[in-house]
């Protein structure tokens, strides 16, 4: 990345304090390098490929497993000055206390971060860890399933093999649903040549209906 204070340098930066941290999942970081111009982190080669989210795709039971595994790791002491607030402001007045928690957060799950390769799986892109409430993650992974046509009924019923699912309050995966609807829906509204943007605001809109919640209200 340009070696310029912005939001990408800052991800590298938090990538490379995070990585001695992940490397039960994700690839070795091998050197790191940077001058006026650029910055510039090298990591271990891996044979791997995207995981499918689609419905009826036999990667589901590996997902689920990946993002266990992520809610197993331990919180680095690094973590804890990265509180999950991205959903703060999309939420009604009091939400974002249910967002709160001790728990180490992946937060960008996609098909293009966990991997499957011939000997082990892999999580790729840690440059948005943080720490916040377990089922922020498995919540992700929903918003992903529903993005892949399963209906929200079938991705809530996968993330059922997920603990910090089952333990959450449904007034926090309410809260967060609402909120990652209206997030998602601004982002597609300002990027309208990026139709990925418009797909998950759908996907989290018909998550919201599901779960029978006013994300607009009058």
């Amino acid at each position: 990345m340009r070696n310029k204070n912005n939001g990408r340098r800052d991800q590298l930066l938090r990538e490379k304090a995070i990585n001695p941290f992940v490397r039960g999942l994700a690839p070795e970081l091998l050197w790191s390098a940077e001058d006026a111009d650029w910055i510039v982190l090298g990591f271990e080669r891996i044979e791997a490929r995207d995981t499918d989210f689609g419905r009826g795709s036999p990667d589901v039971p590996v997902l689920v497993e990946l993002v266990n595994r992520i809610g197993e790791l331990e919180l680095p002491e690094v973590a804890r000055e990265w509180p999950e607030t991205r959903w703060d402001w999309w939420a009604d007045r009091g939400a974002p206390e249910l967002f709160r928690g001790d728990t180490f957060l992946h937060v960008d799950i996609n098909p293009g971060n966990l991997l499957i390769g011939a000997d082990r799986n892999w999580v790729v892109d840690w440059s948005w860890p943080g720490c916040g409430a377990a089922f922020i993650d498995p919540a992700m992974l929903v918003l992903q399933l529903i993005g892949g046509l399963h209906t929200p009924a079938e991705a809530e019923s996968w993330v059922a093999g997920c603990p910090a699912w089952m333990a959450a309050d449904p007034k926090a995966i309410d809260a967060f649903v609402v909120a990652t609807a209206r997030m998602n829906r601004h982002r597609a509204l300002r990027r309208p040549d990026e139709p990925w943007l418009d797909a998950m605001a759908v996907a989290a809109e018909s998550w919201a209906t599901h779960r029978e919640l006013t994300v607009y209200p009058d």
